[in-house]
């Protein structure tokens, strides 16, 4: 509550500074109503209806949280939100509110949101004649000299009226008498009763008169308090202390110590004796707290401060002092010493926070008001003159309001939660005192998500290689993304995109990314296949993002070799070749042709004799299968010789395959005749065997150029380092000689073939049979089956 003591004056200048805000400010000011109540209506007394006023829609005030905010700590008066009607709260004592005959005027703030509003409500609580006048006591004596000329007068208690207006004392009376009549002084705006005395008093005839002063106010009805007044006759001492000024005016700063000398007051009087001695006294009519503040010697009429002095607590001081003589009657002379305080910087300013949003949406835009600040300083002048600004670096900024020294805390800049999500604002309010005197403030806001991010791959594509033969139903890898939102709006959940036929066969954990295999992969069958994966957060809207996943199947020694040739009627692995025995040493005999559907060491086949008639007699070529003779047959020479040979491939755990070769020794004629009669026979099974080696070999080859070119264009698109060729060499008549090797523990991929040994690598553009790949995959990507 702001509790305003005005002269008229000042309420006149009060209108005049309304009236200029309308014609600057315009509609905003036009939001200012005014009111007049009586004091001491009933609690729920209707002032006025004002959001009829204001003409604000009555069926939006409990959306908007219309309501009335007042400076005061005690709430007067209430708003209803369903009607918009302003009553009386509690029972109001205008007394208790504005002391003094001015205008008692009561500042409100009806603040409603979305938008944000703020109008001003001025209530005057118009005084009612609910007081008495009264005395500070109850009786008063003269002692008068019988000696006293008519005329003289006696300084009677004031009486005290805590009324306004009309309602405040108008006249004072006396109880009809011969000798006395009662005369009033106007001061300021008090009236100082005396009584006068008319006729001489003669003590022979009375020593005492008894008197009734009553004090009347100007209420309908009239309200009055008396005071009883004792008259006692003395003898002679006929002059009273007199004052060298009526009024002494002095002027001092507050907090001043206690103790510290204010003024001397100096009476003089022409009597003799004790009828000149004089001692000094206040009035019996001041306000307490003069007597609580100020202390007079009665002696050397020294004025001395005995509490404590504050500007803000009142500007002024009116003491009465009284100088009596020791006379018989002793008489008094009056004066009044006005002491002026003089303001100093003592009081910091003040922040109080009028409304506050504590929480802000990262998508407000700049200028959304987010805090009502009033500021204010006790101390006046420039003394209370007071800036304001925002010290901390943050994307918010004060805003004047029309009327001084009340802001708005609004946003300057965009705001995003993911980079900050809380601010404190330090509010700083200095004063232009000197020392200036600063106080601080701090807002703490939290800055409230919304969905503005998608979920994140921390790589896009993905790639994952897993081993052939993996368990059905077993997790083969994961995917994750992240979210830089928060709570639902970070919740992200996966899904396998629509159009991607590997559904059949993949099922994806929709919480957490883990992607289970339906069934087993085969390498021969699929070797690398692509899908999308979608992650979605649970915002609203949602947003969502996708990856791009690789998987490379990698090849197991699952398939053991299968020899082509020889291979008889009934499908056994067996031929019978016949030689002349008059051949030379290196005499091709015949060829083991044989096939691995792996690729690489599981794929690359060797030849050995696991059995031999005579070992000095045939050699095995271990790559190529060839059966050479190492000498010239002899006539001690068996005709007829057995080679068993066995087919191995190089798999960490080898499979292999056995051939049985009889070659049969005979006379040159006898080949000869032999071959005419079987050639014919011969070539046409020779014809059948190439023709399904050719389509076989075509059906491993396309597969195998697939697998390269996916994999260097993968290569490609990551690096251009690196310019790999894969070359693909197949034996003339038949046998794989070259493959593709996976090396996990090298991090690459190598090309090899029968010459050349297992370790031996070489970098591209070399003219061997091994070409190494530099495999730049992640160690995470990695898939062990």
């Amino acid at each position: 509550m702001r509790i305003q003591r005005n002269t008229q004056g000042r309420v006149c200048s009060w209108f005049a500074f309304h009236l200029a805000l309308l014609l600057f400010v315009g509609r905003r000011v036009l939001g200012e109503l005014r009111y007049s109540i009586p004091e001491e209506v009933k609690e729920g007394t209707v002032v006025g209806n004002v959001a009829k006023d204001l003409g604000l829609d009555i069926t939006s005030l409990s959306d908007r949280r219309f309501r009335v905010v007042s400076e005061s700590k005690d709430v007067l008066f209430e708003v209803n939100q369903d009607n918009g009607v302003l009553h009386v709260l509690k029972k109001i004592d205008r007394e208790e509110l504005c002391q003094g005959s001015g205008a008692c005027l009561m500042e409100l703030k009806v603040i409603v949101e979305h938008p944000l509003e703020i109008h001003y409500i001025v209530i005057e609580i118009t005084d009612v004649n609910d007081h008495p006048p009264s005395f500070p006591e109850k009786e008063q004596t003269f002692e008068i000299g019988e000696q006293t000329l008519p005329g003289k007068r006696f300084q009677l208690h004031s009486a005290r009226d805590p009324d306004a207006g009309i309602n405040s004392i108008r006249t004072y009376t006396l109880t009809s008498n011969e000798h006395f009549e009662v005369d009033i002084r106007q001061s300021d705006e008090d009236k100082i009763p005396f009584l006068v005395l008319k006729t001489s008093l003669d003590r022979e005839q009375k020593n005492k008169h008894t008197l009734l002063v009553t004090a009347v106010d100007g209420g309908k009805p009239p309200r009055s308090g008396t005071l009883n007044v004792s008259i006692i006759v003395l003898d002679s001492n006929d002059n009273r202390p007199i004052f060298s000024q009526e009024i002494y005016q002095i002027e001092i700063q507050e907090n001043v110590p206690v103790g510290t000398s204010v003024f001397r007051m100096n009476a003089t009087d022409p009597d003799e004796g004790t009828n000149s001695e004089i001692e000094y006294s206040l009035g019996k009519t001041l306000k307490k707290k003069v007597y609580d503040i100020f202390e007079l010697d009665k002696l050397t009429g020294e004025i001395r401060v005995k509490g404590v002095v504050d500007y803000e607590e009142n500007d002024v001081y009116k003491l009465d002092v009284e100088a009596s003589d020791k006379g018989t009657p002793p008489l008094t002379g009056e004066c009044r010493v006005i002491i002026k305080i003089k303001d100093v910087n003592d009081n910091p300013p003040q922040i109080e926070v009028t409304s506050l949003s504590n929480t802000v949406s990262e998508d407000s835009k700049p200028g959304t008001m987010i805090s009502l600040i009033t500021m204010r300083d006790k101390d006046s002048g420039i003394n209370g003159k007071i800036i304001s600004s925002i010290t901390s670096d943050v994307p918010f900024e004060l805003k004047p309001s029309y009327k001084e020294n009340i802001y708005s805390v609004v946003m300057k800049g965009f705001l995003d939660r993911e980079e900050v999500s809380h601010y404190e604002i330090t509010i700083k309010a200095t004063d232009c005192g000197e020392p200036p005197l600063s106080t601080f403030k701090t807002l703490n806001i939290q800055i409230s998500d919304v969905n503005d991010n998608s979920p994140q791959f921390e790589q896009n594509p993905l790639q994952f290689y897993l081993t052939e033969n993996n368990v059905a139903g077993a997790s083969i890898f994961s995917v994750s993304a992240t979210d830089k939102d928060v709570n639902e709006n970070a919740a992200i959940s996966y899904h396998i995109a629509r159009g991607n036929d590997v559904t059949s066969f993949l099922n994806i954990n929709s919480d957490n990314g883990h992607i289970t295999a339906l069934k087993s992969f085969d390498f021969e069958t699929l070797k690398t296949f692509q899908f999308q994966v979608v992650a979605t957060d649970s915002g609203t809207p949602s947003l969502s993002n996708n990856v791009t996943v690789n998987v490379f199947i990698l090849d197991q020694n699952d398939n053991p070799p299968v020899i082509l040739y020889p291979v008889s009627s009934n499908g056994s692995a067996e031929g019978v070749e016949e030689i002349p025995r008059n051949v030379n040493a290196g005499h091709l005999v015949t060829k083991v042709r044989a096939y691995d559907a792996d690729i690489g060491y599981n794929g690359w086949l060797l030849f050995s004799l696991q059995e031999v008639t005579d070992h000095s007699l045939f050699g095995l070529d271990r790559y190529t299968g060839q059966i050479r003779t190492l000498r010239s047959f002899t006539e001690t020479d068996e005709a007829e010789h057995k080679l068993v040979i066995l087919v191995k491939d190089n798999g960490n755990v080898s499979l292999s395959a056995t051939a049985t070769v009889i070659v049969k020794v005979v006379e040159p004629k006898e080949a000869f005749a032999a071959s005419d009669v079987k050639s014919a026979t011969k070539v046409d099974e020779e014809d059948n065997v190439t023709f399904y080696l050719m389509i076989t070999l075509g059906s491993v080859s396309v597969l195998f150029l697939i697998s390269i070119i996916v994999l260097i264009a993968m290569q490609c698109s990551k690096t251009t380092d690196y310019t790999s060729k894969y070359l693909q060499e197949t034996n003339y008549d038949g046998t794989l000689c070259h493959s593709i090797q996976y090396r996990s523990g090298d991090k690459r991929y190598m090309l090899v073939g029968p010459r050349m040994s297992i370790g031996s690598t070489i970098v591209p553009g070399s003219h061997a049979n091994t070409l190494v790949l530099p495999d730049r995959r992640r160690t995470s990507e990695e898939v062990s089956v």
